[in-house]
C-alpha cells in the first residue's frame, strides 16, 4: 500500500487538511484539487510551502507528468493553489468585499434611528447624555453665634437641658455646611473637640459635640447646680 502524506490545501476560498498519495502525478492532483478548491484544472498554479508557519516556497508543480514524490512532498507541508484567471471561475469572490455596496447613513439619519447605540445612550442618560451634576458650591451659611457665648442645645428628651459654651463656629471637614462646636457642662457629648483626627477645639472627653446652628439657642444659661440635699443617700 502506498504511504500517504498529510498536507494542508489552501486557496483563496478554502483551507483544509488532506491525505495525498505522493505517487500520483501533478495532472491527477489537479483533478482532485478542482473538487477541493473550485479552481479549474486549466487555471491552477500549484506550489509547495514548507508549512503553515513557514511560507517558504519549496517547489513549483509545473510539470503535469511528474509524481508528487519527485517534488519531495512530505507530511504537514502546504499545497497552495492559485487561480490564474479568477474572473472566469469566480474564485476569491467569497473573501473579496471591495465590490460589496456599503450601507451608509448620514449623521442626521443615524440620529433619527431608535435602534442605535446613540439612541440607547439618550434613553438611559449615559455618557454625554447624563444629567449634569450641579457643581456650584453651597453658599456659606452666615451663623450669628458668638464663640464663648452660653447656649442650650435642643434635646429630644423631655426635661433634659443640655447647656454649655460655644467653642467653635464654621465649616468642617467631616460634613458640608456650618457647624457649632459646643463644650457641654456635663458629659453629654461625643468627643473632645476633634472629629476624624481633625481638632476644632479642646475639652474633656465626652464633653464636646458638633450640632447644626438651628439646634442652638444662645442666651443667659447659667450652669445648672445639682442639689443633693433632698436625695436619698
Amino acid at each position: 500500500m502506498s504511504k500517504v502524506v498529510n498536507v494542508f490545501v489552501i486557496s483563496a476560498d478554502t483551507h483544509s487538511e488532506r491525505r495525498i498519495d505522493p505517487h500520483i502525478n501533478v495532472e491527477q492532483l489537479k483533478g482532485k484539487l478542482e473538487l477541493i478548491t473550485g479552481v479549474p484544472v486549466s487555471n491552477q498554479a500549484i506550489s509547495i510551502l514548507a508549512s503553515e508557519a513557514d511560507p517558504r516556497v519549496l517547489a513549483e508543480l509545473n510539470d503535469d507528468s511528474k509524481p508528487l514524490g519527485f517534488y519531495g512532498l512530505a507530511d504537514w507541508q502546504v499545497i497552495k493553489v492559485i487561480d490564474t484567471n479568477p474572473a472566469s471561475s469566480l474564485t476569491g469572490q467569497l473573501t473579496d468585499v471591495t465590490q460589496v455596496d456599503k450601507f451608509e447613513l448620514s449623521d442626521a439619519e443615524y440620529a433619527q434611528r431608535q435602534d442605535t447605540v446613540l439612541a440607547y445612550k439618550q434613553r438611559n442618560h449615559i455618557g454625554r447624555f447624563a444629567a449634569e451634576t450641579d457643581t456650584t458650591p453651597e453658599p456659606e451659611q452666615t451663623v450669628n453665634i458668638p464663640i464663648g457665648s452660653r447656649c442650650e442645645v435642643e434635646s429630644t428628651e423631655a426635661g433634659l437641658s443640655k447647656r454649655g459654651t460655644v467653642r467653635f463656629v464654621g465649616p468642617t471637614k467631616f460634613s458640608k455646611g456650618s457647624w457649632v462646636g459646643i463644650e457641654y457642662d456635663e458629659p453629654f457629648g461625643k468627643n473632645d473637640g476633634s472629629v476624624q483626627g481633625e481638632r476644632y477645639f479642646s475639652c474633656r472627653p465626652n464633653y464636646g459635640v458638633f450640632v447644626k446652628p438651628e439646634k442652638v439657642r444662645v442666651g443667659d444659661y447659667p450652669v445648672e447646680e445639682i442639689d443633693f440635699e433632698d436625695e436619698e443617700m
